[in-house]
């Protein structure tokens, strides 16, 4: 089968702004793949776990009779050590786990507000 001449512009033009289309809505339309959609999902799923679960994080701090020695261990690690200091309480485990969580631990820090208190 032969394709008319008047027909191949238009099938060109069609497919170029196709292409136009994708790129545009790509690069700055905001569209994302399925699986890009699926990392920033399970990212705000974390991050909204891990902020509902800093109370605990806090209130395990409170009834901890050793609080004070723990506190002092920790103001006295270096800031990037801080983390792996509270992990080291336990107070960074959430219910139900047995190991702590490190973004948890970094969370619990920002609540404890070392510096103020």
């Amino acid at each position: 089968m032969t394709t008319p001449e008047w027909l191949k512009p238009g099938i060109i033009g069609a497919v170029i702004g196709a292409a136009l289309v994708g790129i545009v809505g790509f690069s700055w339309g905001g569209w994302m793949t399925g699986g890009n959609a699926d990392k920033m999902a399970d990212a705000m799923a974390r991050d909204r776990v891990v902020a509902a679960v800093v109370p605990v994080c806090l209130d395990l701090a409170r009834a901890d009779p050793d609080r004070s020695a723990q506190l002092d261990t920790i103001r006295a690690a270096s800031s990037y050590k801080r983390r792996d200091a509270d992990m080291a309480t336990g107070w960074a485990t959430m219910p139900g786990a047995d190991t702590p969580d490190r973004a948890l631990a970094l969370a619990c820090i920002e609540g404890l507000d070392l510096d103020a208190s």
